[in-house]
């Protein structure tokens, strides 16, 4: 589950506890609003604790800006 796909059921959710004051006939909206919120919330958390931290780039720069930039030999590049 992505991050927009989270905040979409959370809203969903939200619109279907919140804001529908709709009866269904053997469904009760406002559980199936408050499991889409959880369901939300719960992706939109594992989405930023699995994937957030694999995101992040190291640039390295071995010279200032404008200047020449030298780099070893035996350095591995990124």
């Amino acid at each position: 589950m992505r991050l927009g796909t989270g905040i979409f059921l959370l809203a969903i959710g939200a619109i279907l506890t919140f804001a529908v004051s709709a009866e269904v006939s053997g469904i009760d909206l406002d559980v199936v609003g408050w499991i889409l919120m959880a369901v939300g919330a719960l992706g939109i958390l594992v989405e930023l604790a699995v994937w957030a931290p694999r995101r992040r780039r190291v640039v390295r720069t071995d010279g200032y800006e404008g200047g020449p930039v030298r780099r070893s030999t035996t350095e591995e590049s990124f």
